[in-house]
């Protein structure tokens, strides 16, 4: 925390902090932002951005507001710059200033270009107190995607995998019962749901398809299914898939495109060379800030030895395959792990 900054500030900024988690992948490709205004050491109002295209959090802030002739008075904290552009809605920055609030806290500056410092700028021009910097760290971490997207280029890539106590992804081909041959335990896919949820697309290799027949959605719980992204170079999927049929968002990327039918909810989409340059900016360039990739083995090490990867999550169970496809190899060290059950997760995370 800043200097300037007093505990009160940081109590504040942190029930902002909470309120934009609340938007979760709703407010996709937005980032989560929430607001609380502060008179007299009470809350009087307080929001979130909750969908993409809706009010921001500063706008549903003042409107939970009951009188307005206490917001010249009144501390506004918000988790993220202001925008000062039009958008889907009216810039943040000019409702501020109408509303001429006594002083501004802002969590962190935004990095999209069209906001970028413009919004802060626009508040200090009228005459009102801006601090930056509350809990900046906390603020950045509620938004990495976001950030991530705008600074990096490309979408935040988190690997998953469940491998077996003694290192394998999955039987031998020989040796596999139909279906999916399950790791973890049946409780575990609660938090891989959740996992998925969070996440604006979930990209596989063609194999996995054909070997598993996976649907690549969110079931087990209440959330947002991601777009799937299945890499298909030689365009290989001819049989009767599930994520061919069930209407979906669905994008397969191909090297060219020979095939001759697809239902309407795939999009086939040719980039040519299949590198993992290529594959994140087709995602950045159709806004998707994230991707959680699941497989298979081939496809997972292809990003861990690229180096493009900001996090991966592997999931430890107690089961033994004695032999079969080797999970893939990563080098870091796990940050940290948690126990499940009977299964370990593994949480590694790139500086």
């Amino acid at each position: 925390m800043r200097d300037h900054f007093i505990s009160k500030d940081q109590r504040y900024m942190h029930r902002a902090l909470q309120l934009a988690r609340l938007g979760g992948s709703d407010v996709t490709p937005n980032p989560m932002v929430g607001a609380v205004i502060v008179h007299d050491d009470i809350i009087i109002g307080e929001g979130y951005h909750q969908r993409y295209g809706g009010p921001h959090a500063e706008v549903n802030a003042v409107d939970s507001t009951e009188d307005h002739s206490l917001l010249p008075q009144s501390t506004l904290y918000v988790t993220l710059e202001p925008c000062a552009h039009h958008g889907k809605t009216p810039p943040c920055s000019d409702l501020i200033v109408h509303h001429q609030f006594k002083r501004v806290v802002i969590a962190c500056q935004d990095s999209f270009s069209a906001v970028a410092g413009k919004g802060i700028e626009r508040i200090k021009d009228a005459g009102i107190q801006v601090e930056v910097g509350l809990l900046e760290q906390e603020a950045r971490e509620v938004n990495k995607r976001f950030f991530t997207y705008h600074e990096k280029k490309r979408p935040y890539v988190l690997l998953k995998w469940a491998q077996t106590a003694d290192g394998f992804i999955d039987r031998p081909s020989e040796e596999r019962h139909s279906g999916v041959n399950w790791i973890s335990q049946p409780s575990t896919q609660l938090h891989v749901h959740q996992w998925r949820s969070q996440e604006s697309a979930i990209l596989v290799g063609y194999k996995t398809v054909i070997n598993d027949d996976p649907s690549l959605t969110v079931r087990a719980i209440s959330g947002n299914n991601p777009t799937r992204i299945i890499l298909d170079p030689d365009c290989s999927l001819q049989g009767d898939y599930t994520v061919l049929k069930d209407g979906l968002n669905t994008l397969l990327f191909v090297r060219s495109n020979n095939y001759k039918y697809m239902p309407e909810h795939i999009d086939v989409i040719e980039i040519g060379s299949f590198t993992v340059r290529t594959i994140l900016n087709e995602l950045w360039e159709r806004s998707f800030l994230s991707v959680f990739v699941e497989g298979g083995a081939t496809t997972l090490q292809y990003f861990i030895d690229a180096g493009a990867y900001d996090e991966a999550r592997i999931i430890v169970g107690k089961t033994t395959f004695k032999n079969g496809l080797k999970a893939p190899h990563i080098n870091h060290f796990s940050h940290h792990q948690e126990s499940l059950g009977t299964d370990t997760i593994h949480y590694y995370y790139r500086s």
